[in-house]
């Protein structure tokens, strides 16, 4: 018999030890990857369906080939819904549109900012407090004082806080102050990093590295689910190619295709994923299309004086616009709602 690898529910939480010490005397190696609401082990080995079945503590038993079991279709055929804040989630027909600047330049700006992005109706507030930058002379961000200024626009608007994260010892200073932690691009095979937002109990964006293939990508979200974070959000936001015209080539393939391979929500940066903020509508547009289940854009007050990115930045008028474009896209998509988002469709 072959090996091969299944995901096993168990009937009670305290059933988990006893399956555990079941399958190790069978020579199957396996873990429990969630303790709560259910527990979920992971097995690996020759697996016998059929007595594992008979087990008093297996509930469910799921057989899968996929090298990312966690993350996958094969597991969990219906679409995975992670809530955000209270009334808001990503998934299921639910699209989350998250806007904000590339960096926190102050209080000012990032306060105007959620202010206008809410009026438009985003749903969520980025900013980014500490930035990776390829160059070590580029601005980096102002840090703690710029995370610190995150929780004044959330107080001003009730917008969840979607911020990066690059290092796991930055985790527990930023969870006060953040929604959703993202795992940036440059940090999608930070293994030490992927393994500590597994023990969160908050929300991930992964975005997916620029010269990452699909399986990597996946990959990378089942190490933080294998932890037992099982709120996972994938972000495409292009990949390099010889394509020099835009900074990245957005492939939107990929919204498809990680969903039909994928139960987890997928939504897309158009703003990193071209470079330029003249492609960003119709990109977001194109994305939601695709089936995408929400974007992340940058929006800045006055693009042009932004720290960063300004060349890739909406301005609010620019943003409402896109806005709503967006809604007149959804109210003819099935099953699509903008999540959280009050305004009508405009005519």
């Amino acid at each position: 018999m072959e090996a091969t690898r299944a995901i096993i529910k168990t009937k009670r939480d305290e059933s988990a030890g006893k399956l555990l010490m079941k399958l190790d005397q069978m020579g199957i190696t396996a873990r429990i990857t969630k303790n709560e609401p259910e527990a979920i082990v992971l097995a690996e080995g020759q697996i016998d369906e059929g007595k594992i079945k008979t087990m008093p503590e297996a509930a469910q038993l799921t057989e899968v080939k996929a090298p990312f079991p966690l993350v996958s279709r094969e597991w969990s055929q219906k679409d995975s819904i992670v809530e955000i804040a209270p009334g808001v989630a990503v998934g299921g027909g639910n699209v989350l549109i998250i806007a904000g600047p590339c960096a926190v330049e102050g209080e000012e700006q990032i306060v105007k900012t959620a202010k206008a992005i809410k009026n438009s109706g985003a749903t969520a507030l980025r900013g980014g407090a500490y930035k990776p930058r390829t160059s070590p002379y580029s601005f980096q961000g102002l840090g703690a004082e710029g995370l610190a200024l995150l929780p004044e626009a959330k107080k001003a608007t009730g917008l969840p806080i979607v911020t990066e994260v690059m290092t796991p010892e930055d985790i527990d200073f930023m969870l006060p102050h953040a929604d959703i932690l993202q795992a940036g691009s440059r940090n999608m095979q930070n293994f030490s990093l992927l393994k500590a937002l597994g023990k969160v109990d908050k929300p991930v964006l992964l975005k997916r590295g620029m010269m990452a293939t699909i399986d990597e990508w996946l990959q990378a979200a089942e190490y933080i689910m294998a932890g037992g974070n099982f709120n996972v959000i994938l972000c495409e936001r292009g990949i390099r190619s010889f394509e020099k015209r835009t900074r990245n080539t957005l492939d939107l393939n990929a919204v498809p295709l990680v969903k039909s391979l994928s139960h987890l929500p997928v939504i897309v940066d158009p703003s990193h994923g071209t470079g330029k903020s003249e492609l960003v509508p119709s990109m977001s547009l194109a994305a939601l299309a695709a089936g995408a289940d929400g974007l992340i854009a940058e929006v800045h007050p006055n693009p042009k004086e932004a720290t960063s990115d300004g060349d890739q930045s909406l301005d609010f008028e620019q943003f409402g616009d896109l806005m709503k474009s967006v809604n007149r896209l959804l109210s003819i998509m099935p099953g699509k709602v903008p999540e959280g988002s009050k305004c009508s469709v405009a005519a």
